[in-house]
């Protein structure tokens, strides 16, 4: 494969929104020449998510709201539906959670399970997203949810029986990476 990777140049494109860079780096072939490449990487800071789910009701916690890069992309009204999420700004992924849970949702979830973590576009992002799970029951909730306003994230909180978020992966209706395996999560180890 490559060995003795060794990044050249870093070179700050935008820092719009988070920070594109162009890295230039060389590596060691395995037949023992050198290759230089260049490729662009978005880091946006790592992320965590968590899928709400009760058991004696057999439903889901899903959001949804407008995700611009998925309406230039065919999206015709660019609304998702996806599992709670959030950038970790410094926090531990634990505290994270718990924060947008409440935030997005208006559940004060009180145990949180980690399951895994992932790098959900490795071709392109930094970013390592934190999966989590947690049990939810109606007298957690605490607020209406939706976001913070200062955010502008106008996101609307969704119940779902388990049956149906299923079905709404299998149609197509979620399309969200981060949800599909969350709720694949669920279902394979028999938790709804």
């Amino acid at each position: 494969m490559i060995a003795n990777i060794k990044i050249t140049e870093s070179k700050i494109l935008s820092d719009n929104w988070y920070i594109l860079r162009k890295i230039t780096y060389e590596y060691l072939k395995k037949d023992g020449t050198t290759m230089t490449q260049s490729r662009e990487a978005y880091d946006r800071g790592n992320g965590a998510t968590i899928l709400l789910y009760n058991t004696e009701q057999k439903t889901v916690i899903l959001t949804r709201q407008f995700r611009l890069p998925t309406f230039i992309n065919g999206n015709e009204t660019g609304l998702m539906i996806e599992a709670c999420a959030g950038l970790l700004d410094k926090d531990n992924a634990e505290d994270c959670i718990r924060r947008e849970t409440e935030e997005e949702t208006g559940y004060k979830i009180t145990d949180v399970r980690k399951i895994f973590e992932a790098y959900m576009s490795p071709g392109s992002v930094t970013e390592i997203l934190h999966f989590f799970i947690a049990e939810y029951a109606k007298e957690m909730k605490v607020s209406e949810g939706g976001g913070l306003d200062h955010e502008e994230e106008n996101i609307e909180v969704l119940e779902l029986y388990i049956s149906e978020a299923m079905r709404m992966v299998a149609s197509g209706e979620v399309k969200d990476a981060k949800t599909i395996m969350l709720l694949q999560y669920i279902k394979l180890h028999g938790i709804l």
